[in-house]
């Protein structure tokens, strides 16, 4: 492992993770906001873009914007799983899989944006799963089955079994860094 990877996963995981889940959240409280816009204001879906999108309507719009972070996310769960071990790191690898779709859907939007050729006969970017339900449902679909699994390795982690204790190389927990 190079040297910012093993930092980021013994000494820097704490912080590291703590920055990570402060992007993430920030992430959903813009996708919360949207669905609040449209289900308690009454907002039409295509008014409603959430805190950021609102000041800055292309946002929402910007495909490059949205696959970015998928592919930070990706990133980030990927860079970071190397201080999880034991049960912790069966439920962050949940995750990142799960992210890898949803990385793959962002990345079938951005191709069809940038060559105007749209999948299923749409007249806009549509990933697959978009054909099941609509797109601000969907983001909170994906952004939920990422999320729950990411936490519920981070508690692990954080409060690892008995089994788990000493398994992990970094910094983050007292049991961790007693061993």
């Amino acid at each position: 492992m190079g040297t910012l990877v093993h930092k980021a996963n013994t000494v820097w995981h704490k912080r590291s993770l703590q920055v990570f889940m402060v992007i993430v959240i920030a992430h959903w409280i813009e996708h919360l906001v949207q669905a609040y816009q449209v289900y308690v204001l009454g907002w039409p879906r295509h008014m409603s873009h959430g805190a950021l999108g609102s000041q800055y309507p292309w946002l929402v719009s910007s495909e490059l914007l949205h696959f970015a972070y998928a592919v930070l996310m990706f990133a980030g769960l990927l860079l970071l799983q190397y201080g999880f071990a034991g049960r912790s790191y069966g439920w962050w690898r949940a995750s990142l899989y799960l992210q890898g779709w949803h990385l793959f859907e962002h990345s079938l939007l951005f191709v069809q944006a940038i060559s105007h050729a749209y999948l299923f006969g749409a007249d806009a970017p549509t990933s697959i799963i978009q054909l099941l339900m609509p797109r601000i449902e969907l983001h909170l679909f994906y952004n939920s089955v990422v999320f729950v699994p990411m936490v519920i390795g981070m508690y692990y982690h954080a409060r690892p079994p008995k089994s788990d204790i000493g398994k992990s190389n970094c910094t983050c927990c007292a049991l961790q860094s007693a061993n």
